[in-house]
């Protein structure tokens, strides 16, 4: 019932139906896609559909991950539950057939949905895995792109990739234009402090990692970090077993407000890129500050094993390994832990990134364009890529790098550039559309002349005088 409703919304707000982006190819005849996206999550998969109902149809996504294991739902995202609401919208383009609330009820019932607290992370990739098939998105998986140059003979980008499960064989995409959607360490990595990463690799973990829980039974973890994350790996260690597990952090206690759901409003999420420049690092510097507290039920998910001890004001000053055992120094004692979870988030720093190894030199950075006042330095905000109202890079040097334009993080490395969005599910709402319009904005108008063409040459009749 729900797909036949929805195939009825598609139809009825399909006009203009043709297709109209004109067919590029290269010299040698190898046809160029209009758009590639980078990474088959949920911000590729909506990006893509995005396009399609704008009748960009040449598009492709590509993705490293196995079928229906894009993102982290079913991989290493370790909660429960989605932290958002569970009346978000944002994959749907505000088509409510397509949102997940409609599907959760088509599965389970209006009265299921009434009771439904938050959504399970699990159903949300069952949701999104749906979403790709039933709408026919073109998603190429086991494909990992690699450092993305720019042909100026073609006009184009080129992307080469490699299989990541053995099969196939390298090849290379070649594009207009380029969505980067590879999540929220797309703009950078997941972090790691160098004592820790000098340590043997068997005795740490990051939290991205696919860690062996059951290995885990019977023995003490020490913990970095009081995000959400270090709460999720610090409780299922627990449940699997642990002995003990031990979370520390640098402030003197836990924050208890959470700023993301001060940004849940219209104002914020559709208007944050039309701040100056000073008063957008304002706001997204303040929110970095008061840091995102764990969920309530995140919190009291570890806290109810009595093997879970909490450590604030303890930052780890020195790690070093002492046969199978990592040893921590804190300001408050050392610790002895037979394995260490690293919690403590991403680090924005383009150059990190490897598909943007060839043109990273010339991407504008926040530090190339705002010099904030002495009191609010931020050395990671400084990282982040000053992007166009479309989600663009835009070049260094004016001039030297035009073809940037075409080249789009829809990563949360667009956190302080337009607020929430690529790898936010709350900001999608409001940044899709503009990544839309941005990319067939761009195609219409380097096209124009062809256009023309065609409509001087228009000649279909419709009556006779």
């Amino acid at each position: 019932m729900l797909e036949t409703a929805l195939r009825k919304d598609l139809e009825r707000l399909e006009y203009p139906k043709r297709s109209w982006v004109l067919p590029r190819h290269l010299r040698d005849g190898t046809p160029i896609l209009d758009v590639l996206i980078i990474g088959g999550g949920q911000s590729g998969l909506a990006a893509a559909f995005g396009l399609m109902r704008e009748k960009v149809t040449n598009v492709l996504v590509v993705d490293d991950s196995a079928p229906g294991l894009a993102g982290p739902w079913k991989t290493f995202a370790r909660m429960h539950t989605l932290r958002t609401p569970k009346h978000l919208t944002g994959p749907d383009h505000n088509i409510p057939n397509l949102g997940f609330q409609s599907w959760y009820e088509a599965q389970y019932g209006e009265a299921a949905w009434q009771q439904l607290g938050l959504i399970p992370k699990e159903l949300w990739a069952d949701y999104l895995n749906w979403y790709r098939h039933f709408l026919g998105i073109p998603v190429r998986c086991h494909t990992r792109a690699g450092a993305i140059s720019w042909r100026e003979e073609d006009r184009c980008f080129a992307v080469p990739v490699q299989p990541t499960d053995g099969n196939g064989q390298p090849g290379t995409f070649f594009a207009r234009k380029v969505v980067l959607a590879t999540g929220i360490d797309g703009s950078g990595r997941w972090e790691t402090p160098a004592m820790v990463a000098r340590l043997p690799r068997e005795l740490w973990a990051h939290t991205r990692d696919d860690i062996d829980f059951d290995a885990l039974r019977g023995k003490r973890i020490g913990v970095l970090g009081a995000g959400a994350s270090a709460f999720d790996n610090a409780s299922v260690a627990l449940e699997r077993g642990a002995a003990e597990v031990h979370l520390f952090y640098r402030r003197k206690t836990l924050p208890t407000v959470n700023a993301y759901r001060w940004a849940e409003f219209v104002g914020f999420l559709k208007h944050h890129a039309d701040l100056p420049d000073a008063d957008r690092w304002r706001f997204i510097r303040r929110i970095l500050e008061m840091g995102q507290l764990p969920p309530h039920d995140t919190y009291h998910r570890a806290k109810a094993f009595p093997g879970f001890h909490l450590h604030g004001e303890s930052p780890w000053r020195d790690v070093r390994a002492e046969g199978s055992t990592a040893v921590v120094t804190t300001p408050h004692g050392t610790y002895s832990f037979d394995q260490l979870i690293v919690g403590s988030g991403t680090v924005t720093d383009l150059s990190l990134r490897p598909e943007l190894a060839n043109v990273v030199g010339e991407i504008a950075l926040w530090k190339d364009r705002y010099t904030p006042p002495p009191a609010e330095a931020h050395e990671d905000l400084a990282r982040h890529p000053y992007l166009g109202p479309s989600f663009e890079f835009q070049e260094k040097v004016p001039g030297r790098a035009p073809y940037l334009g075409s080249l789009f993080n829809y990563t949360f490395g667009c956190l302080l550039s337009l607020g929430f969005g690529g790898a936010s599910i709350s900001g999608m709402k409001y940044s899709l559309p503009k990544l839309v319009s941005g990319i067939t904005r761009q195609l219409y108008c380097e096209d124009k002349d062809a256009y023309f063409e065609s409509l001087m040459s228009y000649d279909v009749k419709e009556f006779e005088p």
